[in-house]
């Protein structure tokens, strides 16, 4: 068993809904009251679904609560965890909800029309299963001239497929779970850790059922820049270092670092054949966007190797600009 706390019964401050919902979306913000509207906006849209959803908004520190922003929706309740981190602020959200389902998204992103539908349906229709995730896609600011970073994202940036199917976890930002099962494999993990991956590591260990649902879409933007891109593969290199022990494993962590610099070139199909971006442009931009980030991240795996902090290294993502 987790040695995460699971997650608490309701506390009195937090007014209960009048009826048990079927779902309660959860999710975490940080100082971007602007987008989280935009987020609570495509729910709304989905109310009259025939799903009886509500959604907690649990702020994680912000300079300014977004009382106003959540206020403008009655089925919107706004709570608070100073623990630092996604990962705190989804358990809390998770410990105030009464459904049997759970669903998590990011304050940034924007679900699809029929996104809670199609997360009520698919455990209805499958009840042996315990998670699922689904598909995110890029939303480009111009949508007809992509920028390197979203052409590189469209293609490497959120492959929940990928992520499900082989490697056994669901990127928490769009993923469900029954909340028993959440309960059973206990909270996510703090901010020196990739939460994510972490949770589904131990839901496997457990032999949770998880499913990957296509139709279960969302969109978000593209990081603004690289320096933004760069502060990801921090985190995920950081918290990697830090499960590393023996002289092997830390032989091998060089010879991934070595062999990411060479890795661009056998990416070129994958980048060409790829139908989330098109046109000659864009599939160079994404690739010169990717040797640029592998090779980065040769270079911070290295220098791990040579004396670094992984565990600064994965926290450092949140005290940055």
């Amino acid at each position: 068993m987790s040695d995460i706390p699971a997650p608490s019964d309701i506390p009195p401050e937090i007014p209960a809904p009048a009826s048990v919902p079927d779902l309660t979306v959860v999710i975490p913000h940080l100082n971007a009251p602007r987008v989280l509207e935009h987020c609570l906006r495509a729910l709304s849209a989905q109310r009259d679904d025939g799903v009886r959803f509500d959604v907690i908004v649990v702020d994680n520190g912000s300079e300014q609560r977004p009382e106003a922003v959540c206020a403008a929706y009655d089925f919107v309740r706004l709570s608070d965890e100073p623990t630092p981190g996604p990962g705190p602020a989804r358990n809390h959200g998770a410990s105030l909800a009464m459904s049997p389902l759970l669903a998590f998204i990011d304050c940034d992103c924007i679900a699809h029309p029929g996104w809670v539908k199609c997360i009520a349906q698919h455990f209805a229709r499958h009840p042996d299963t315990d998670v699922i995730g689904g598909d995110v896609c890029i939303a480009r600011v111009d949508p007809a001239r992509a920028t390197a970073i979203e052409a590189y994202e469209s293609v490497y940036g959120y492959r929940f497929k990928l992520y499900i199917e082989k490697h056994g976890y669901s990127g928490s930002g769009n993923m469900a779970v029954r909340r028993h099962v959440f309960e059973q494999v206990g909270g996510f993990a703090g901010i020196h850790i990739a939460e994510d991956m972490d949770w589904g590591r131990r839901a496997a260990a457990q032999g949770v059922q998880l499913d990957y649902v296509p139709l279960m879409r969302i969109d978000t933007a593209a990081r603004e820049d690289f320096c933004q891109l760069a502060r990801k593969w921090d985190r995920h290199i950081g918290h990697d270092f830090e499960t590393l022990s023996g002289a092997g494993q830390h032989l091998r962590w060089g010879i991934r670092a070595l062999a990411l610099a060479a890795s661009p070139l056998p990416e070129i199909l994958r980048i060409l054949g790829s139908e989330r971006i098109s046109g000659a442009r864009e599939r160079w931009l994404a690739w010169r966007c990717l040797c640029r980030i592998r090779l980065y991240r040769c270079t911070r795996m290295l220098r791990l190797l040579a004396g670094g902090d992984g565990r600064a290294m994965s926290g450092a993502w949140r005290r940055r600009g």
